[in-house]
């Protein structure tokens, strides 16, 4: 027998912060390799750990969704994950029948071409005389 068995980490919520033994098994278990450029991550260079199926797309805060990433290449594939993430929204909308909210708000007047907002002036009212 080699060692005993560590239980795999989960996350309590989507947010809860992964703790630096947790970091540090997931990066010996990938020998420090970023999972999207598949290179070395070299000593002081930034990475972050990546969800490898993202939150919202579906995947799961723990410890076997998440990979080391360098922080620009994590960056990139954050932004296709909510693209992706978008589109499939829109594809499922159109199935089901929601359609876009096409109306568009009431526009105000366009202020005068001087730029400076026109100045409002109160007459005064005139007294009422009451009769009896």
């Amino acid at each position: 027998m080699t060692g005993r068995a560590v239980p795999e980490w989960v996350g309590k919520t989507p947010d809860a912060k992964v703790p630096p033994r947790v970091r540090l098994r997931i990066w010996e278990r990938e020998c420090g390799i970023c999972h999207i450029s598949k290179r070395k991550i070299q000593p002081g260079e930034a990475w972050e750990l990546d969800h490898k199926i993202a939150l919202a797309n579906g995947g799961k805060h723990c410890e076997s969704n998440l990979f080391p990433a360098l922080k620009d290449k994590h960056r990139e594939k954050t932004k296709a994950d909510v693209a992706e993430k978008s589109k499939v929204a829109s594809v499922a909308k159109h199935h089901v029948g929601i359609k876009r909210d096409t109306s568009r708000p009431i526009q105000s007047a366009p202020l005068p071409a001087s730029g400076k907002t026109p100045r409002i002036v109160k007459t005064p009212l005139k007294p009422r005389k009451l009769y009896r």
